[in-house]
């Protein structure tokens, strides 16, 4: 039996940032990875793909430069899935080997092969050469998420698709139905309706991303309706079937009937714990997988921790760097500091949504005294030189300390331009700091100036 002072179950984002953080402490740390590479869903079939895809989208197709030189601009005129998996497949392999890297300079055992437990400090493990047994006084749940199923939409690879299948689809379809309203559904929804997919979007609740900024999302809805994206809110799937010529229609519990060339499901994503036998380590998961942690990452068997998507919201790739370092950290006494209020949210859809801290709607639930400001894209130089004229960046602030407590926005560049005023909130900076702050010109960044003067002009009227 090989012992090790901690194992790592999953190499995704979350385990990766353990066995790092604990080999940093001088522990010894064994991964134990079910594929055969490492990476987790995060690098293979999650957010690394979705995003290069993403960026393949942006490019092929001149979409930020439309604005500029009309409509018709493409740098590519017939965009096929096998051009957008040739740039995906380079990126996951780079992933996968800088992953593989950082885990071998660090000292960190990697093992390909099922993870299940024994007992709280005695995991099997089992591949095609057989099985072995391993020993640690803490183990780390990361095991990521799969995508959830459901019996009335029968997969098929090819035409009915999961997040995890949607590259596999042969070409890109005239029409696309997508089943679900969360990030996942509506970031692909945006790729593909810039493809020129028309793309019917399904979602059950009355509104997307209700996490999100409202005025945010009305503005993304915009957009989508814009590029011919037809929402179907407050509505449910009862079932889906695959006609004789190869296209796809679902039926709608309102009775309604679509039709398309292709489905993507992605309602939700399913904690992927099945084969780990909690039982036996005196563990259990809830209906959708997802297993119980406390602030430190611990679950109710002490010498046991989990991190990552597998505990459920907000299931960031970001976050879960974040939680796989802390837990480790917790777990072998190191004293480490970290702020989940100011943890930074990207969605990236087109245009890209970001944001960190409260809303307008949560801070008007908890009767706290805000003002905004907002900065527009087109009303500055840098806005205009790209030729994006949507996007805009919001501030909220304390009416009457002028503190930072919140930040969103949407636009190309969101996800890279809100760390600024995340950086502003985390040091409980004021609006005031923007105003008496310098930005280099032209920019993007101005906009956070522009913001604040039309957040403290409102303050006087």
């Amino acid at each position: 039996m090989q012992k090790f002072d901690l194992i790592v179950i999953g190499s995704g984002p979350a385990g990766q940032r353990a066995a790092i953080q604990a080999s940093k402490c001088g522990r010894r740390v064994v991964v134990v990875e079910q594929r055969d590479i490492v990476g987790g869903v995060c690098i293979n079939t999650g957010t690394i793909p979705s995003k290069t895809m993403r960026e393949a989208v942006m490019h092929l197709s001149g979409f930020q430069y439309q604005g500029i030189y009309g409509v018709n601009y493409h740098v590519k005129d017939k965009i096929s899935m096998a051009d957008l998996n040739f740039r995906v497949s380079q990126v996951i392999k780079t992933e996968v080997d800088v992953t593989q890297s950082q885990l071998a300079r660090n000292g960190v055992s990697v093992i390909m092969a099922r993870a299940s437990f024994l007992d709280s400090t005695h995991v099997r493990i089992e591949n095609s050469r057989g099985q072995a047994d391993l020993e640690a006084p803490i183990v780390l749940i990361a095991t990521g998420t799969k995508p959830a199923v459901s019996p009335t939409v029968p997969l098929n690879g090819h035409s009915i698709v999961n997040s995890d299948q949607i590259l596999s689809i042969p070409d890109i379809p005239r029409t696309l139905i997508v089943v679900g309203g969360g990030v996942i559904g509506v970031e692909y929804a945006c790729m593909f309706a810039i493809l020129g997919s028309r793309v019917i979007l399904v979602e059950k609740r009355p509104r997307l991303l209700e996490f999100a900024d409202n005025e945010m999302v009305e503005a993304l809805s915009y957009h989508l309706r814009d590029h011919r994206v037809t929402m179907r809110l407050n509505e449910e799937v009862a079932g889906v079937e695959e006609t004789p010529d190869g296209g796809v229609v679902a039926s709608l519990k309102s009775n309604k009937r679509i039709q398309g060339d292709a489905l993507l499901y992605a309602v939700g994503r399913q904690g992927n714990v099945d084969e780990l036998n909690l039982p036996a380590a005196g563990l259990e998961a809830d209906n959708r997988g997802r297993i119980a942690v406390d602030a430190e990452y611990r679950t109710k068997v002490p010498n046991i921790y989990a991190a990552g998507d597998v505990i459920g919201f907000p299931s960031l790739a970001s976050v879960s760097m974040e939680q796989g370092r802390l837990a480790a950290a917790h777990a072998f006494g190191l004293k480490i500091q970290s702020n989940p209020a100011t943890y930074p949210y990207g969605i990236y859809t087109i245009p890209e949504i970001s944001f960190a801290g409260k809303t307008e709607e949560q801070l008007t639930d908890e009767d706290v005294p805000y003002e905004v400001g907002v900065a527009f894209y087109r009303e500055t130089a840098r806005g205009q030189i790209r030729g994006d004229t949507t996007g805009r960046l919001k501030l909220i602030f304390h009416r009457e300390t002028r503190e930072i407590l919140g930040v969103h926005i949407i636009g190309e560049g969101a996800s890279e331009l809100l760390h600024i005023g995340q950086a502003v909130m985390i040091l409980k900076g004021t609006v005031d700091y923007f105003v008496d702050t310098v930005f280099n010109y032209p920019t993007l960044a101005e906009c956070y100036k522009q913001a604040a003067f039309n957040g403290i002009n409102r303050l006087r009227s």
